[in-house]
């Protein structure tokens, strides 16, 4: 297994090699905007960020901020070793459908607490989501779903060779 070399930061930018593992979990206070079908289904000012090592970092955005009407609960689960099990919201607009674009732990680990049933989207299952207004690029790898801003710098988890890291 192969350390990769992060990408070189200058004044305002995060590498997320200085991330911690395990994770940390921060209050965002900036503006997360989820848009799906057209339109906005989650705006926020209050959402948690997730910061791992070599991941961009995960947004959560609190569930009144979140259009309900859009959310069809989905039978997959899955588990994280630092949050705990996950649950799976599928996206429905009109005639419009993203499986499984959507998670939250409804009972996440204590040092998570914070997040319980606060919603996370892939921003590649979504239409775009952006961050203080920057459209983000979804992270590499139909596993992940973190946000990369122009501020956020890698090499990234879920690049090609990047499996055993």
């Amino acid at each position: 297994m192969r350390t990769p070399k992060p990408d070189p930061v200058k004044q305002g930018e995060e590498s997320v090699w200085d991330y911690p593992r395990p994770p940390r979990l921060e209050k965002f206070g900036g503006e997360v905007v989820v848009f799906f079908a057209g339109r906005p289904i989650a705006k926020t000012v209050k959402a948690y960020r997730v910061l791992e090592t070599s991941h961009p970092p995960g947004y959560y955005l609190p569930p009144e901020d979140v259009d309900q009407a859009v959310l069809q609960p989905s039978p997959m689960q899955t588990n994280c070793e630092w949050k705990g099990r996950g649950r799976y919201f599928h996206l429905i607009s009109g005639d419009q459908r993203s499986e499984n674009a959507a998670w939250y732990y409804e009972t996440p680990t204590p040092a998570f607490a914070p997040i319980a049933g606060y919603i996370s989207f892939y921003p590649g299952r979504t239409e775009r989501c952006t961050v203080n207004g920057e459209t983000v690029i979804p992270q590499p790898g139909e596993f992940y779903g973190g946000w990369i801003t122009s501020n956020i710098k890698g090499p990234f988890k879920g690049i090609e060779g990047s499996w055993g890291w």
